[in-house]
């Protein structure tokens, strides 16, 4: 089957990601916790298309969830649609979301006179594959070692945030863009490739799903609170960190380590800082 918004699934998963930061915020717990959460904000809908044990009613509540999967940003359905197009999920799409909203890496616009990836001229059956020979062009290979890898974690969700161990395959003689096969009849889904979440980080350290990228993912504190700060200055002030100003945000964090680099302390020294002032 297919999986359409239902009943008031969007509110309930922009409402899970609004509860979720304030309570970070509230208590001032560190950046870590975007990754390492064991818990998320559900009600009905939410549980429901999680997949996780019923909770009652539509009042979101705060809910432990099994490790390392579901809890955190990386597992709500907002960030997971957000990093989708709507029809298929991308690696590469999804791993620069994750590098440039959790882990502070903008990489490179690619070079002009590189193909996009045609996956009929390379033969390649997976997009694991795809990006495989994608990579094997010198000019690519650089910038997808940083992009993919996250790209492949979240691999485990559909482009709604539902949880997949198999991907979906749409019978190739039907009318994806239209829904509708011949004669106007719905097109057919059935089961096909498993997902593969592996991958490597950059530095060789390798993970085999979403739990292990993530567990990678939070242990670097001080590179996670200065992506938080950097990204609360570009939403407060409307214009990014500037080059020149990378000193100013490192001295902004730095004065947040004796509270752990919490949220609240982090939004405290972004508005007392010459970052936000002067601008």
């Amino acid at each position: 089957f297919i999986s359409f918004y239902r009943d008031n699934l969007e509110a309930a998963m922009r409402g899970e990601t609004a509860a979720f930061f304030r309570h970070v915020l509230d208590r001032n717990l560190p950046p870590r916790e975007f990754v390492a959460a064991d818990y998320t904000f559900l009600n009905r809908e939410l549980a429901q298309h999680y997949g996780l044990p019923p909770v009652e009613g539509v009042h979101l509540r705060q809910v432990s969830v099994p490790p390392g999967a579901r809890g955190g940003l990386l597992g709500q359905g907002v960030f997971l649609t957000a990093s989708a197009n709507g029809v298929d999920t991308s690696p590469v799409v999804r791993g620069v979301y994750v590098q440039q909203k959790i882990l502070g890496y903008t990489p490179p616009p690619p070079p002009p006179d590189v193909p996009v990836i045609e996956p009929e001229a390379s033969g390649a059956k997976t997009i694991r594959e795809q990006l495989a020979k994608h990579r094997a062009d010198p000019s690519c290979a650089s910038c997808h070692r940083k992009m993919d890898p996250p790209g492949f974690a979240l691999e485990s969700f559909d482009i709604m945030g539902g949880y997949r161990d198999r991907y979906r395959a749409i019978d190739e003689d039907k009318a994806a863009l239209t829904g509708l096969g011949k004669n106007g009849q719905p097109f057919a889904f059935h089961l096909a490739l498993p997902v593969d979440a592996s991958g490597e980080l950059p530095d060789g350290r390798p993970f085999t799903d979403i739990r292990e990228f993530k567990r990678l993912a939070r242990e670097d504190d001080a590179a996670l609170a200065r992506n938080v700060a950097r990204q609360l200055i570009t939403f407060a002030t409307g214009s990014p960190v500037h080059f020149s100003e990378r000193g100013n945000l490192d001295d902004l964090v730095a004065r947040t380590r004796a509270s752990g680099h919490g949220i609240r302390s982090l939004v405290h020294a972004v508005v007392q800082s010459d970052l936000f002032r002067q601008r």
